[in-house]
């Protein structure tokens, strides 16, 4: 079926239709519908090439990504939230570029992509607390929003975040109400500022009880499973050994967990374990009941957001730069309990 052939079928214009499927303002919402659930029916996409052509736009959005980030970025996570962000582009008829570039060719990525016009614009990953890209975009004028924030970064810009600080100051909160006074922290790399929040959250709590940080039972690297396990084990060996941890993010709290059980502890008895969970697609948190204690916020959906926002940005459909800031949901697994007596 062709856009004549569906607009005859409605018994509207080609313009209102074409238009309703765009995403313009100056259409009823109830037009809107009634034309997507049409085009669905019939299997109708349109023509990118021609509304590229009508548009002047690309009908691209960029992603670029650094070969040293490629474990902390290209993992589960990342996964997930590029399939939001895909869900997001293919319903608007927005495709995606992905490009893996060398760290020292990361600048020129974004000034090519600005300059050859292959892009309508991109999302950011993994902000620094002290971002370069984000005064480089504001210069280069390519519209873009980032996943997370830059604390340091005066630039006006598009964000979305989970509380990152909120988040991981209830996890400690929790386990302080349930008697845990030696909390361990595997975090990811603290010059991204998600992890920075997340420490400084935990911090916050501890300190609020009178309870000092102990550097011994803070570690910081990249978020896998051998990284949870090898600084767990660490922990464990030591003469005053940590109660609970907290992980950020599902992946390394698979490492604590392993490294628990090979001495011979109970996970939610001898130690206590929280961690922030994406809620992965392919790596849940189990089924029904969650294995692991958890704040929860879901990346998939948070992609699936970002790519709105961008594209509300490059069809002119907001003014000035838009601000989320999310919640995580605190959900109570099988992975905390009391803190056990000494």
């Amino acid at each position: 079926m062709n856009l004549r052939e569906l607009s005859d079928l409605l018994g509207l214009s080609q313009t209102t239709v074409s238009r309703a499927l765009n995403g313009y303002p100056e259409v009823k919402e109830a037009t809107r519908k009634r034309v997507t659930e049409a085009a669905e029916t019939h299997n109708y996409y349109p023509n990118t090439r021609a509304k590229s052509l009508a548009t002047g736009r690309t009908m691209s959005i960029g992603h670029v990504i650094p070969l040293s980030s490629q474990h902390e970025m290209v993992n589960c996570v990342f996964s997930d939230f590029i399939a939001g962000a895909g869900e997001a582009y293919a319903r608007q008829g927005y495709d995606m570029r992905v490009s893996v570039v060398d760290d020292s060719d990361e600048a020129k990525a974004y000034e090519r992509l600005a300059t050859t016009g292959k892009v309508d614009g991109v999302i950011v990953h993994g902000p620094l607390i002290d971002d370069e890209r984000i005064p480089l975009l504001d210069r280069l004028g390519l519209p873009f929003v980032v996943h997370g924030r830059s604390s340091n970064c005066t630039a006006p810009y598009s964000w979305l975040d989970v509380n990152n600080r909120s988040a991981f100051r209830r996890a400690t909160d929790f386990l302080l109400d349930l008697g845990h006074v030696r909390i361990g922290l595997v975090n990811g790399f603290e010059e991204m500022d998600f992890a920075m929040r997340r420490r400084d959250g935990y911090r916050a709590a501890l300190e609020a009880r009178g309870i000092a940080v102990d550097p011994m039972l803070t570690h910081a690297f990249e978020m896998t499973e051998p990284f949870g396990y090898a600084k767990t084990c660490e922990m464990l060996r030591s003469d005053d050994p940590p109660t609970a941890i907290i992980a950020s993010s599902l992946i390394p709290a698979l490492g604590v967990r392993r490294a628990v059980e090979e001495r011979g502890l109970t996970i939610g008895k001898d130690v206590s374990i929280i961690c922030f969970d994406d809620a992965l697609s392919y790596l849940p948190n189990g089924t029904g009941s969650p294995i692991f204690t958890a704040t929860r916020s879901s990346v998939r959906d948070a992609g699936r957001r970002c790519g709105e926002m961008l594209m509300d940005q490059i069809e002119d459909r907001t003014a000035g730069p838009v601000h989320e800031l999310w919640e995580a949901e605190l959900v109570v697994g099988g992975s905390t309990g009391p803190a056990p007596q000494r």
